[in-house]
């Protein structure tokens, strides 16, 4: 299958390209831009010998013309316009941005200061975490990178009503999550040897979280959420902090951790005590999880680590695309992570 991919030009799209050139069954078809419009060999010198083709202007007819498929890989206020063309069409759509995530417009409107989409287009997308749910149609709500390693996890807490408070997350990112646009907080003298927290329960990803936990625990309305640069180029590290009730074990929380992710292809829990590395998870798709059980305050701490760029975006768009067309999930996914 032909998939045409629509912001080529960023990190998430330049992953796409990686990750679909392994695929047994995917292609790149034709890619675009609405900047740069030139070869793509000449824009990323590492493609030489991979990708000998130019990226053309965004033109949604011809797409649909010339490829079976489309990833929106563009920033928040992009696709909320340009995949109602596709919609129309019932012309598959895996979109990588928020703009189709939230149900309520008003959450998006808050939470990304934009105008959201058409209310029939957001009934018509699905938000789709491919451990729990299966696309049943054409129009998929690709998870964020922050909000699929808590909504991992914080779910086998939920699901079995175990939580007795609220649940405090701490996410860490490393610099591609900001995207390519220079910031004085991605600039390298104030990144290096650095740490800022920045969005303090203001990250657009908040009320996606509260979204997908709600499907489990109608009764959560808030969480608190802070989250951190830290000097990496990949990475989301991610510490949930949940109060459990009383008369719940380690042992408990862990046998239901490896309970729920038993048929998980992507998410490996790790021995009890044992915490996961970002280096775990590079360039990869998995998630790993570990859980410690603090006796005397009764407070579960859990580290899930993905790699931004794969599990928090392009690789998870693969996997929701293997899920969404009846193949293996490990489709073009299974590489072994790069270590060191």
């Amino acid at each position: 299958m032909k998939a045409a991919i629509v912001g080529v030009t960023g990190y998430t799209g330049v992953e796409l390209i990686r990750l679909i050139q392994q695929h047994p069954v995917l292609e790149v078809g034709t890619i675009h831009s609405h900047s740069m419009h030139e070869h793509a060999e000449k824009l990323y010198p590492h493609l030489t010998g991979f990708l000998d083709q130019e990226i053309l202007p965004y033109d949604p007819q011809y797409i649909q013309q010339a490829n079976e498929l489309v990833f929106f890989a563009t920033p928040a206020g992009i696709s909320r316009t340009l995949a109602a063309d596709f919609a129309e069409n019932e012309f598959p759509v895996i979109d990588l941005s928020g703009d189709l995530r939230l149900k309520n417009p008003l959450d998006y409107q808050k939470w990304y200061q934009k105008e959201a989409a058409d209310a029939e287009l957001l009934a018509q997308a699905e938000y789709i975490v491919p451990e729990f749910t299966t696309a049943n149609g054409n129009l998929i709500a690709n998870p964020g990178c922050y909000a699929t390693a808590a909504i991992l996890a914080a779910a086998p807490i939920l699901q079995q009503g175990w939580l007795a408070g609220t649940l405090i997350f701490d996410g860490k990112s490393g610099l591609s999550g900001a995207g390519k646009s220079l910031t004085d907080s991605s600039h390298y003298v104030n990144a290096s040897e650095n740490m800022a927290m920045y969005k303090l329960n203001q990250h657009q990803h908040i009320p996606e979280i509260v979204q997908q936990l709600q499907q489990w625990d109608p009764t959560i309305q808030h969480i608190q959420f802070s989250t951190s640069l830290i000097p990496v180029k990949r990475g989301i590290f991610m510490t949930v902090y949940a109060p459990i009730k009383d008369a719940v074990t380690e042992a408990d929380l862990y046998q239901q951790f490896l309970a729920t992710y038993e048929d998980a292809a992507f998410v490996r829990v790790q021995p009890v005590g044992k915490m996961p590395e970002l280096r775990q998870v590079t360039a990869t798709n998995f998630c790993d999880i570990g859980l410690s059980l603090n006796p005397d305050t009764q407070i579960l701490t859990v580290v899930a680590v993905i790699d931004n760029l794969g599990k928090g975006a392009a690789g998870q768009a693969i996997q929701n695309f293997n899920c969404w067309a009846g193949l293996s999930e490990t489709a073009g996914l299974l590489q072994v992570p790069v270590y060191p």
